[in-house]
């Protein structure tokens, strides 16, 4: 594979084909992640979901499938302080959803949601040493980043800006992520929350590259070889993809999520923040139409998804897909259906192909 325009991620990470698998919570399995590393692709474990424990025994069986690199995923974000007033505000807008569904608008509201990177998170990175950690929403405190460095593993977190790009560069990453706004799942931003000036992936990438002296991946509206190589053109030396494993038999989503992103088209997926108090694109839904996309009575991240959880569950069970977070990107309509190990190659045969196409006009 040396006919690639640039080896650098290839090189940094130690794999053979630049395509990264997208860590997305509550869709990737270990199954992906080993499939996509089979392949010579970088595989991806998301934590935000998991507890501690899951997270070791998540290392244990892609440790024991394979001796390829991984990337371990982390959030982090600041956990809110408590504020009632917004959660009653809140609850008070959901109220009628949850008369309609013939549940107790008042019924107590689980703990729990997404966990930011922690000392008991380093603590699996040291024990385990993933070759990679990536983190999204920043990076956690310098303190954890030079204990992760110390472990032996690379560092990488994702930006949406220029200005990101060159922060995270300036607080030490190996790597940077340019996020376009086509992708799906939750925007990576973190010195912004103007969604209104997020840059598209093939705008941001050669900024990015041109700002930076790290290795760039381009994320964000890559679903086939075209878009692999196009980023590749444009300076970035991998691809981060995420909404063309969902349609894997390796990924793990809610039928309503599958059926909505086998619909999908270019224009029916929105940037919103009621599903879990941040700003994310899925396929567009009720809440999104009838509180949205971008609302500000939903509170603080990860907050919001607590109290729709009982009418995800109820509305799913019927086959609706009203309060679930169907994310995706933009261009879902281009992903192959592929088993995860033959989609990471498929990419990067595709890409190979168009690059040598123009290279030889």
């Amino acid at each position: 594979m040396n006919a690639w325009p640039n080896r650098r991620a290839l090189d940094l990470f130690g794999i053979e084909l630049p395509v990264i698998q997208a860590p997305m919570a509550g869709a990737t399995t270990v199954e992906m992640a080993i499939a996509a590393a089979r392949a010579g692709g970088l595989g991806s474990i998301p934590s935000a979901l998991l507890s501690v424990e899951q997270l070791r025994e998540a290392f244990r069986q892609f440790r024991l499938a394979t001796k390829a690199p991984v990337n371990a995923n982390f959030f982090a974000h600041v956990s809110p302080p408590a504020n009632p007033t917004a959660q009653m505000r809140w609850r008070a807008a959901l109220a009628p959803y949850y008369v309609e569904a013939g549940l107790d608008p008042a019924v107590p509201i689980a703990a729990g949601g997404r966990a930011p990177f922690d000392s008991t998170f380093c603590e699996a990175v040291e024990e385990f040493r993933p070759e990679i950690v990536s983190f999204h929403f920043g990076l956690p405190d310098q303190l954890l980043i030079r204990r992760v460095k110390a472990a032996g593993s690379k560092v990488i977190s994702s930006a949406t800006t220029v200005a990101e790009a060159v922060w995270l560069e300036d607080n030490g990453v190996d790597a940077v992520i340019a996020m376009g706004y086509e992708a799906g799942g939750h925007r990576g931003n973190f010195l912004t929350h103007d969604m209104a000036t997020q840059v598209g992936t093939m705008a941001l990438v050669p900024q990015v590259v041109d700002a930076v002296d790290v290795p760039v991946i381009a994320a964000g509206g890559i679903a086939d070889g075209r878009g692999v190589a196009a980023a590749m053109m444009l300076g970035a030396s991998a691809v981060q993809v995420g909404t063309a494993y969902l349609f894997t038999p390796e990924a793990k989503i809610p039928k309503v999520h599958l059926t909505a992103v086998e619909a999908a088209g270019d224009d029916n997926t929105a940037v919103t923040n009621v599903m879990t108090g941040r700003p994310a694109r899925g396929v567009i839904n009720r809440l999104m139409k009838e509180l949205g996309p971008l609302s500000e009575i939903a509170p603080a991240f990860p907050t919001a998804a607590l109290a729709l959880a009982p009418l995800k569950a109820s509305a799913e069970a019927v086959g609706k897909d009203h309060f679930t977070n169907l994310w995706a990107g933009q261009s879902a309509r281009l992903s192959p259906r592929l088993g995860s190990e033959e989609l990471t190659r498929r990419l990067s045969e595709e890409a190979l192909a168009v690059i040598a196409k123009f290279s030889f006009r």
